[in-house]
């Protein structure tokens, strides 16, 4: 009779380990899907976060064109800079003045006599007066000419001291923190000893005491007409201008205020590349590729096209805010553009990038008040600026509770259920592999077991013959 044999399990040959990991693999298929899907769902949330911070550079951008100031700014030039400079704050009127100055403002300085160095000053007060206000500085009698001048930079006396060293000893050189003749300072001594006119203690810092230059205001003439200042910066002299002036001139200046074209022209460039730069990311992300049959990120994705849509459209405003007649109506009007999309063999590329005719857009600066009113016109509807309609959109999309955080949060949502797929998926595929092993381990002993049956019924039957013959 032919021996019972089990069909390999444990040690009849079977690999009982190879068999389970492959069924275990089978169960862990879907993990292969929602990796990848996962991994999909990490690089929406990446390309998001890309977007998001290239709309808010938009929403920077087209902030300046909403701005008055943006359409204000000027531009400030001097045929002697060396000698006259200016500033001008936004909207101040052009015009153009002659400046000369006849003396700059300087601040009091004064330099006591010299003192045996390390040597003591004295015990008393230095009561220093500028503008009508006094301030006392304390003087010990182990004080020593340096511990004076710290007491006096310490004080709120408006002053400065320094120490100056030369063959015969230490000077004190005192300067007025400020320039101009109202913030002069007066010093007066009281000495310990009473005796203020001697020569003998503190007195000392004053008796002797030699004026190196006297406080004086600047001086200087605009258009033939006398000014003064107690700084060498004249504010507001002439309406919204500022002007410093650095040298004594021997002839005068001419001072100009013009619009600032070249600003305004940088802020409708920085809109353009901006726009541009958000499209750009969009297209990428919303394309389909009919050869290869790949599409993009957010390929069919309806709350992307809606978001490209939503700026396009605020792109193509036609503004009324100039009445009938009025020079600039729409972007294309001031040099402006919009390009059309590339059309390839098997995709579509670009489409919607913002194009600029500099000589035309030059041109329409020369006309800021019809600028400005085409984008930052504040009026309703049609009326409505360019840039005033696409702020409206972009500030929208980034507010707290605008599309980029619902569609960040929802983002996350998917991402956090696809690891709960993954986990549910791990969890069975460990409950089968653990029946997988509990059912082979079973079935293994029955075969030992049948194994060592088939055996004994062999040598029985072998022995019954023998037995027989």
């Amino acid at each position: 009779m032919a021996t019972m044999s089990s069909v390999g399990i444990g040690t009849n040959g079977l690999d009982v380990q190879s068999i389970v990991s492959q069924l275990v693999a089978l169960e862990k298929k879907p993990l292969e899907t929602l990796k990848l899907k996962a991994a999909t769902t990490q690089a929406k949330i990446t390309t998001m976060g890309q977007i998001k911070s290239l709309v808010d550079t938009l929403n920077t951008a087209v902030s300046k064109l909403t701005s008055v100031t943006g359409w204000n700014s000027v531009a400030t030039s001097s045929s002697a800079s060396d000698y006259v400079t200016a500033t001008a704050i936004g909207g101040t009127q052009s015009t153009s003045f002659a400046v000369e100055v006849q003396q700059l403002a300087t601040a009091r300085a004064t330099a006591s006599q010299s003192l045996t160095a390390g040597s003591f000053v004295g015990e008393g007060t230095l009561t220093f007066t500028v503008n009508g206000q006094s301030v006392d500085v304390a003087v010990s009698a182990t004080d020593t000419l340096s511990d004076v001048a710290s007491a006096i930079n310490g004080s709120a006396a408006g002053v400065t001291a320094t120490i100056m060293k030369d063959a015969s000893g230490e000077r004190l050189l005192l300067s007025s923190k400020e320039t101009g003749a109202a913030k002069a300072f007066s010093l007066t001594v009281n000495d310990i000893d009473g005796d203020n006119a001697d020569n003998n203690g503190l007195s000392r810092l004053l008796n002797g005491a030699t004026q190196t230059q006297a406080a004086q205001d600047a001086q200087a003439t605009i258009n033939g007409i006398a000014v003064t200042s107690g700084t060498n910066t004249f504010e507001n002299v002439v309406s919204g201008v500022t002007l410093t002036v650095k040298k004594v001139t021997t002839s005068a200046a001419t001072v100009s205020v013009t619009k600032d074209v070249s600003a305004m022209k940088s802020n409708i460039e920085a809109f353009v590349k901006a726009y541009n730069d958000v499209n750009g990311v969009l297209n990428e992300a919303t394309k389909y590729d009919q050869g290869t049959q790949v599409g993009g990120l957010f390929q069919g994705d309806s709350t992307i096209i809606a978001l490209q849509s939503a700026l396009r459209t605020a792109l193509q405003t036609v503004n009324t805010s100039g009445g009938p007649g009025a020079a600039y109506t729409t972007l294309s009007s001031v040099g402006i553009t919009v390009a059309a999309p590339v059309i390839g063999s098997t995709s579509v590329t670009g489409g919607g990038t913002l194009e600029i005719d500099s000589t035309k857009l030059t041109a329409a600066l020369a006309n800021p008040d019809a600028m400005k009113a085409l984008f930052s016109s504040t009026d309703a509807g049609s009326a409505q600026g360019i840039a005033v309609k696409i702020k409206s959109v972009t500030s929208a999309l980034l507010a707290n509770s605008g599309f980029f955080q619902r569609k960040d949060d929802a983002l996350e949502r998917e991402l956090d259920s696809n690891e709960e797929q993954q986990t549910a998926v791990n969890d069975k595929a460990s409950r089968v592999e653990e029946q997988l092993n509990r059912k082979y381990s079973a079935l293994d002993l029955q075969m030992t077991q049948l194994n060592s049956l088939s055996t004994y019924l062999t040598q029985q039957i072998a022995q019954w013959n023998k037995s027989s013959s």
